[in-house]
């Protein structure tokens, strides 16, 4: 299912206040050198009203990509489960998708989608995810975790028994590349490698 924004951007201080974006330089240098190398060289740096950094994005240069899966309602579809697909840093304390929070550090973002078993209804419309996971255990790039081993890493970033995660999806039109706030999210949309993809760095849904 295509995601769909209302067009509208709201310009009000709302939920999470108001949020500001400026190129972020190079991956962290207290990243595995493998995983590094596999980056974007420069990223995204999210800023809070207060003017002090919130979080640094890096996406990779290029996904890594494999057979189409035969998943329901996954858009990324031959991006392998469990690929690496970049790094996120938070410079204070963050807060997932579902509102757990996320200790100030460094975390890998893999690829993985929400099981269909009837506990995860009404979460997004489209179940792609990016898993946060600490980056100091987790150095291999060319790695593809099993859910279960993908979701036990993550529960090492989130201290609950959920995982650490943030939405994703494919732009399928309309792509505008940028950081802007939508509804109550605030959403980068840009590259991985050639796909266009927006990506909700901050916003809550509880679900």
């Amino acid at each position: 299912m295509r995601r769909v924004f209302p067009t509208l951007f709201i310009v009000a201080t709302i939920a999470f206040g108001q949020y500001s974006s400026k190129p972020a330089g190079s991956p962290p240098s207290d990243l595995a050198a493998a995983v590094a190398a596999e980056l974007a060289s420069g990223g995204l740096q999210v800023l809070s009203e207060d003017g002090k950094v919130y979080c640094e994005v890096w996406l990779r240069s290029k996904p890594p990509q494999g057979p189409e899966t035969s998943e329901n309602n996954v858009q990324l579809r031959t991006i392998p489960h469990g690929a690496l697909l970049g790094v996120i840093r938070y410079a204070q304390e963050g807060k997932d998708r579902r509102g757990q929070r996320l200790k100030p550090g460094l975390y890998t973002l893999r690829f993985s989608y929400y099981p269909e078993d009837g506990a995860h209804l009404g979460v997004e419309p489209n179940r792609d995810f990016l898993i946060l996971s600490p980056a100091a255990e987790d150095s291999d790039p060319k790695s593809t975790p099993t859910f279960n081993d993908l979701m036990a890493m993550s529960r090492k970033a989130s201290g609950t028994n959920h995982p650490a995660v943030l939405s994703i999806w494919k732009v399928e039109s309309g792509f505008n590349e940028g950081f802007a706030q939508t509804g109550e999210d605030w959403v980068w949309s840009t590259k991985l490698g050639d796909i266009p993809v927006s990506i909700i760095l901050v916003g809550v849904n509880p679900h």
